[in-house]
């Protein structure tokens, strides 16, 4: 399981078996290699690097593992991840965007908000 930080260090989400939860347990997104996709078959970013990075290249969100973006913040502990709803069968993945060339900025997008379009 892979933790989901915000840019001011809190969880709110966690990917297990390339599928993006939420902390109440519901599947927001999933990976296809480091795409993110929504369910209603939306690119939404990248995670790269352990950073969750929008269509502009900036960092949206990122893991304790991250490396190559902005610094972040010390992580709070996260919640005890909640009982999971059963995932959706993902859409066929759309063609990716070229990737931008991943800044060492933070979104002006918050995480929730990037996530919302899913």
């Amino acid at each position: 399981m892979v933790v989901i930080f915000n840019r001011i260090g809190e969880a709110r989400l966690f990917i297990l078996e390339n599928v993006v939860y939420n902390y109440s347990g519901s599947p927001v997104a999933f990976l296809d290699y480091d795409n993110i996709i929504s369910y209603s078959g939306t690119h939404l970013g990248w995670l790269v690097e352990g950073f969750v990075r929008d269509h502009a290249g900036h960092a949206v969100g990122f893991s304790k593992d991250a490396h190559g973006g902005p610094i972040p913040p010390i992580p709070k502990i996260p919640p005890i991840p909640p009982i999971l709803s059963i995932p959706p069968i993902p859409p066929i993945p759309p063609i990716p965007p070229i990737p931008p060339i991943f800044l060492l900025s933070w979104s002006s997008t918050d995480l929730d908000n990037f996530f919302s379009g899913a």
